[in-house]
């Protein structure tokens, strides 16, 4: 005679990127970095491109390399916290639907932005937070180092196999992808390269993420 149990298996987590997959940021990193630039005399739309490929340091030794990185930095920061204050964000279709949805524990934020404006952009958006937010200040190599997402997965208690990185840009997809997890890209019209999955937007891939989520938190086995 078989009977079934259920056991706890190792499970499935899903790591998302903040700005660009969750929530339409793009507007506001255009309108900050457009002022930034507009303080120090450079052209904002060459700024902007080089401070989309670039973490903030990088940008301003390849745009200012005259000026002291630290004093940039500052004034970054003023404005970017600023528009958290002050800026309209929107949370792209689908994402309350879908972080509602997660299960608790198998889901963690990997942003290059800081703790405390994420919050505010979620508070602003009604998005909900999860346990795990692994910031910029979490570690000391950004994406696309495979850090974070490992950081991520640490603190989750996963293995990096068992994690699917949901991401919009190409430095996110290269950390995941260095990091051994599945990355699914989102909101681009083209595939980003390297990703397992491309998604022209995040409501389009909601029920695949999901199910992935739910594929095997807990498995069933005969006896």
């Amino acid at each position: 005679m078989t009977s079934q149990r259920t056991e706890p298996s190792s499970g499935k987590y899903v790591l998302f990127d903040v700005d660009g997959t969750l929530i339409d940021a793009v507007a506001n990193q255009r309108r900050v970095w457009a002022t930034w630039a507009a303080r120090y005399g450079l052209e904002p739309a060459a700024v902007y491109q080089v401070a989309l490929r670039t973490r903030p340091v990088e940008t301003f030794l390849a745009v200012a390399p005259e000026r002291d990185p630290r004093e940039c930095l500052a004034v970054l920061h003023e404005l970017e916290d600023e528009d958290v204050r002050s800026g309209v964000y929107a949370a792209f279709d689908g994402a309350t639907e879908l972080l509602s949805a997660l299960p608790s524990g198998s889901w963690a934020l990997v942003t290059s932005n800081y703790e405390h404006r994420v919050r505010g952009r979620f508070a602003r958006t009604g998005l909900p937070l999860p346990n795990v937010l692994v910031d910029a200040a979490a570690v000391a190599e950004g994406k696309p180092s495979p850090v974070p997402y490992l950081l991520a997965a640490e603190r989750l208690g996963a293995k990096p196999e068992d994690c699917l990185v949901v991401e919009d840009a190409l430095s996110g997809v290269e950390s995941g992808l260095r990091a051994g997890m599945t990355v699914w890209g989102v909101n681009a019209q083209a595939p980003v390269d390297g990703v397992h999955r491309h998604f022209a937007s995040l409501r389009e891939a909601v029920p695949d993420i999901l199910a992935f989520a739910a594929s095997s938190h807990r498995r069933v086995s005969t006896v």
